[in-house]
């Protein structure tokens, strides 16, 4: 495989959220079979570009396709919400710049464009209209072996957990926090046990107050966590509430999904298509989301209601479902391909 030259991922992704996971994962998958990784595209070595999303290396990305190189761009969604909600002049501007440079990538650099979701592809060709160059989708993988349902786990016996899992909950994406926690109250009131809402991830100090004040103890803040304990918490969990609106491909998910964790979520983005065959239920959502219209909050309620009274079913379906689609070594194998193929 190294006499088929390195391969260069742009940019070096770091810090929270699903792309620094895919990053991480990748590389070292790639590190496993033996395929070089430079840190150059303009490197004598470098025989294929990976872009995940958008980089400011444009210039290099140009020379490089200039020399022939391959350049491959991994896409997900793209920002949306500000065009709907004021979250600040300066938010704005980064959304839209960062737009811009996604889809200059996609029209006149990338030789092949790779898409998370069926979703996201035909997101981009209805907003961006389709490109020359092929496209594919590929899903997010994950180590099955890390991600598992029989591991150490804490998983209340005199409660019901739903858990929340997000990099951050903030400028502007609040509304996913605020679902998870109407679900959740709702849940209080129609179960004979009590429910908490355990959230992972980033969460402001000032939503913490507000929701503090309104719903005292039902809300374990477990703040940000290293990666090597999700399997834990997922597996700690009863159901996972994904509370991304319009998600590409959410990590989140999928690992929930390989710890034998079933997700309730809306039907919005790629949830419909990522949960199938009892992984977890998905609702409409009951107004327009696009517009932000507030969702039917009654009909999640119903579903994780199930859910909770049928644990064992759902949980060796949500783990059918990620040994099914979304292990590593087929997500790896597949970009290898995407690059060097």
């Amino acid at each position: 495989m190294s006499e088929m030259g390195g391969i260069c991922v742009l940019p070096r992704v770091k810090g929270l959220g699903g792309p620094a996971s895919f990053y991480s994962r990748l590389i070292a998958g790639f590190q496993d079979r033996h395929v070089p990784v430079v840190p150059d595209p303009l490197d004598p070595a470098c025989r294929a570009i990976l872009v995940i999303g958008g980089t400011r290396r444009i210039l290099e990305l140009i020379q490089a396709q200039h020399r022939g190189i391959r350049i491959v761009q991994r896409l997900n969604g793209m920002n949306w919400i500000h065009r709907r909600r004021f979250t600040g002049v300066g938010h704005f501007i980064r959304s839209e710049w960062n737009n811009l440079v996604l889809s200059f990538i996609r029209r006149y650099i990338a030789s092949r464009i790779v898409y998370q979701s069926n979703f996201a592809r035909t997101w981009w060709q209805t907003v961006y209209r389709q490109v020359r160059s092929p496209g594919t989708v590929i899903y997010n993988g994950i180590d099955l072996h890390q991600f598992n349902p029989h591991g150490s786990h804490l998983r209340p016996a005199d409660r019901f957990r739903v858990l929340l899992v997000e990099g951050h909950l903030g400028g502007g994406n609040e509304d996913g926090l605020h679902n998870g926690i109407a679900l959740t109250r709702l849940l209080n009131e129609r179960m004979d046990r009590p429910v908490e809402l355990m959230v992972v991830g980033d969460v402001p100090s000032r939503l913490k107050m507000l929701y503090e004040r309104e719903t005292p103890g039902m809300i374990n803040w477990a703040g940000v966590v290293d990666r090597e304990r999700i399997p834990e918490i997922d597996r700690s969990a009863h159901v996972l509430f994904s509370a991304d609106l319009n998600a590409a491909c959410p990590n989140s998910v999928i690992e929930a999904l390989a710890c034998g964790l079933p997700v309730v979520s809306f039907a919005t983005g790629s949830l419909p298509e990522l949960i199938e065959g009892d992984a977890g239920l998905v609702v409409p959502w009951g107004s327009n989301f696009w517009r932000l219209e507030p969702p039917d909050i009654s009909v999640l309620v119903d579903a994780a209601q199930r859910i909770f009274k049928e644990q064992v079913y759902f949980r060796q379906a949500a783990r059918d479902r990620a040994e099914t689609a979304f292990g590593l070594d087929q997500m790896v194998e597949r970009y290898i391909e995407a690059l060097l193929g």
